[in-house]
């Protein structure tokens, strides 16, 4: 039998663990299998895409445990009354190769995303950080914020969004949770004060976001929005600025999706993993520009995965479904319909 996660069983999950008890969990989870990067199978992302969007496979394997995630991008699904992404996620033992653990990963994605800039901000970023600027407040946005609290203490936020019904959901969202937060007119106005900046949004296409004017010394950037080919959301300059130092999960995923994705290959990124290990320093100096240029990676999913299922096993909060055919005599597949079989 495998283990399975659905939709009303996760969202219990998280009302009853709580989005910011997760998100910190996880983020131990993902901070400890980092640090183990070398066990660990890797690959960028086997994608489909087309003029409607992405469908991608994210697979890895730390040579116990297979994992894959199944997900989507579609950035004007929300037009159309569907959601911009979705996926579900797998766990499969090595040994058979047989699937043991299924879940539903919309909302599991959501909080690994959270946790892993969790995870880079707390290695990254001035550790007296106490301002965030969110451009984009779509769904990822809550999210974010509840991790910078969680790593930093963060809890005043400045907020731009080209959408401000998207904005009024999250002041409805966040502010009763305790978030101080200042609604501005642009990205500019945004990230004036901010310590952190995160970019998030939806569009697959090379836009300008965050401009090399708004980006001041000592920064953290949090560039989260990059996930396809032909996607970015930073002003080129940033990246060639000398005080900007730019951390990624995978070089080979992020030069396909990130904001350096047209760079040259031997454009200087620093893999996150190193800093996380101790094998190279993260921030060099309280003026240094930190940029997290964030695709999301397998691992991070695996990490969630594998959280997800240590928390739910044993509870009522994870069902076992018949998903593998199991016939006595394993060479005797055919035996399972056979006798089902029509005569002459």
């Amino acid at each position: 039998m495998t283990t399975f996660v659905d939709v009303p069983n996760m969202v219990r999950w998280i009302s009853d663990r709580g989005v910011a008890n997760i998100i910190g969990g996880m983020a131990e989870y993902i901070r400890a299998d980092f640090t183990r990067w070398e066990h660990f199978d890797k690959t960028p992302r086997v994608a489909s895409h087309t003029p409607f969007g992405v469908i991608e496979l994210m697979p890895t394997s730390d040579g116990e445990t297979y994992g894959f995630k199944y997900v989507n991008g579609h950035p004007a699904n929300p037009a159309r009354g569907f959601q911009t992404v979705t996926a579900f996620g797998v766990l499969a033992d090595v040994h058979n190769g047989y699937p043991t653990f299924l879940a539903e990963m919309t909302l599991l994605t959501a909080l690994r995303t959270a946790a892993t800039s969790a995870v880079a901000a707390k290695a990254l970023a001035r550790p007296d950080s106490q301002v965030m600027a969110m451009v984009g407040a779509g769904s990822q946005s809550e999210f974010q914020a509840l991790a910078m609290r969680d790593a930093l203490g963060i809890d005043t936020l400045r907020v731009f969004d080209v959408d401000p019904d998207a904005t009024a959901k999250l002041v409805r969202n966040l502010e009763p949770l305790g978030f101080t937060i200042t609604v501005c007119g642009s990205a500019a106005e945004a990230t004036r004060g901010a310590d952190i900046v995160t970019t998030c949004t939806a569009d697959k296409a090379l836009a300008t976001v965050l401009h090399n004017a708004d980006v001041v010394p000592g920064m953290h950037l949090n560039a989260i929005g990059g996930d396809c080919p032909g996607k970015t959301e930073l002003d080129p300059l940033i990246l060639d600025r000398s005080e900007v130092k730019v951390f990624v999960e995978y070089p080979p995923q992020t030069f396909i999706e990130g904001e350096i994705q047209h760079k040259s290959p031997d454009f200087g990124v620093t893999e996150l993993w190193q800093v996380l290990t101790g094998a190279v320093p993260g921030r060099d100096s309280e003026e240094q520009i930190t940029l997290f240029d964030s695709v999301g990676f397998a691992v991070e999913d695996f990490s969630a995965l594998r959280y997800l299922r240590d928390d739910v096993t044993g509870t009522d909060l994870a069902d076992e479904i018949d998903l593998i055919a199991a016939p006595e005599d394993p060479k005797d597949l055919y035996g399972l319909v056979g006798a089902f079989s029509p005569v002459g």
